[in-house]
């Protein structure tokens, strides 16, 4: 009888525990339901929910890690799978190839890819991920030999930007002993590529030339340079492979903080405000899923405006530290993702901008923003032969695509998670600047007269 007493006695504890789960489980659900419920989002019937983006260990990434953390791909019926590249090309090919569905991607790739540079196919870019976030350091040894040369401010430290006209006594220096001086750069159709190149040119030090047979871009080049992924940069210099590269973050706060190099110029400074990193897809896959496209575009739009929220920066560099996405220190991060950039070790300076992920309409995809690209591959000789002002247009308006965009801000707003101010009305193309560090103007509509203004590069006839 204790047996059975014992036997019913376990039957009925385990019926209550039973219940008690369930009762739970129901809650939870109501939860989930109540959340559901009261979501401004509004689902558009996704083609493909199961997507998988790639990325490169940089600070840009950002809004793709942002979009998954903060459940703006889930509000959109997308589930994510979010994967760290090993290099710039690895991340092209698996695009092209379908292995991955999209990725962060240096701005160059797919305009090159659509231009007849490197690998051809067709992409198109609906989101720029972000404004400015680059910088080019030196070795030690390297700045110990331009600081000199660099003026002081008012605090006695040296005055920003610095020229590349400080370094062109240390290329002196290299060329009269014969050592080749050497820096890196992510890719040859990155923005650092064409970054460092226009610092170099503006002081008139030749960063080389490509041509149609020659592909290494270092003909009649004062500086060779040459390709190293961003996680690398910091160790290659160490080592002595380099004197200096041009990287995105957080590779340039690294280097400050292993106390191997010293930055010494952001590309805020080279050109303010410009555009860094794209998001992207192949043409057939938006195509082929036309509101996934417009989904994964609006989870991004509201990580770019999260990010860019007062007060959000700390949490973000928290998420972007985790090892499935930067990975780096917190103190490392945060030197630049919270406002401020370290050039020498305790020279630390105010510098709010310089990452932008939402702010002057840094998600937009502007068709002159396309064009610099292609202006620059022509001036170095990436496109080896002229091309027809129309030609920048017309090849532009195939790969970046401001009307995807434009629907994924037109949902957002209707939803309430943007003000509809912060939908642009343009024609894709930005006013002239002159925001250059050699202050030459640029106007995307006149692309030809833009490439023949330079000293250093190719010229063309003009076709206007």
């Amino acid at each position: 009888m204790k047996s059975l007493f014992r036997s019913l006695g376990l039957m009925i504890f385990f019926l209550i525990a039973s219940c008690g789960e369930n009762t739970k489980k129901s809650s939870g659900e109501e939860s989930d339901e109540l959340a559901l419920s009261s979501s401004k989002t509004v689902q558009l019937e996704i083609e493909k929910p199961q997507l998988t983006f790639g990325f490169i260990k940089l600070t840009d990434m950002a809004p793709l890690a942002i979009a998954k953390e903060k459940g703006f791909f889930e509000d959109e019926g997308l589930f994510v799978s979010v994967e760290a590249q090993s290099n710039w090309k690895n991340v092209l090919d698996r695009v092209i190839d379908g292995q991955l569905d999209g990725s962060h991607m240096l701005a160059g790739q797919p305009i090159a890819a659509g231009a007849g540079f490197g690998r051809q196919a067709k992409l198109v870019t609906p989101f720029s991920m972000d404004l400015n976030g680059n910088g080019i350091t030196v070795s030690n040894d390297v700045w110990s030999k331009m600081k000199p040369n660099v003026p002081l401010n008012e605090e006695g430290k040296p005055a920003h930007p610095i020229s590349a006209e400080a370094l062109k006594p240390v290329i002196s220096e290299y060329k009269q002993t014969g050592r080749a001086f050497k820096m890196g750069m992510v890719f040859p159709v990155s923005t650092h590529n064409y970054e460092i190149r226009y610092w170099l040119a503006a002081a008139g030090i030749n960063p080389g030339m490509y041509t149609k047979d020659n592909i290494q871009g270092q003909i009649d080049a004062d500086v060779l340079l040459s390709v190293t992924p961003p996680p690398q940069m910091p160790a290659t210099l160490e080592a002595g492979t380099i004197h200096g590269y041009c990287v995105g973050e957080p590779w340039n706060q690294q280097a400050v903080f292993k106390g191997i190099g010293v930055p010494v110029v952001t590309n805020y400074d080279i050109w303010k405000n410009n555009p860094e990193k794209v998001f992207v897809m192949t043409k057939k896959f938006v195509e082929e899923n036309p509101n996934t496209a417009i989904a994964v575009t609006k989870a991004l739009i509201r990580a770019g405006k999260w990010l860019d929220e007062p007060g959000n920066r700390d949490e973000a560099v928290k998420i972007l530290s985790m090892p499935q996405y930067v990975g780096a220190d917190e103190v490392v991060l945060a030197n630049s993702m919270t406002g401020t950039f370290e050039f020498e070790k305790g020279d630390k300076r105010s510098m709010p901008d310089f990452n932008v992920f939402y702010k002057y309409n840094a998600t937009y995809p502007f068709y002159s923003d396309g064009i610099w690209f292609l202006t620059q591959m022509r001036r170095w000789g990436q496109i080896p032969e002229t091309k027809p002002a129309d030609w920048y247009d017309e090849t532009i308006k195939d790969i970046y695509r401001p009307d995807i965009w434009k629907e994924a801000a037109k949902l957002l707003a209707e939803e309430g998670h943007i003000p509809a101010s912060d939908i642009p009305e343009t024609d894709g193309y930005k006013p002239a600047t002159s925001e250059f560090i050699d202050g030459n103007t640029y106007d995307a509509k006149d692309p030809i007269g833009y490439i023949n203004s330079f000293k250093i590069g190719n010229k063309d006839e003009s076709s206007l």
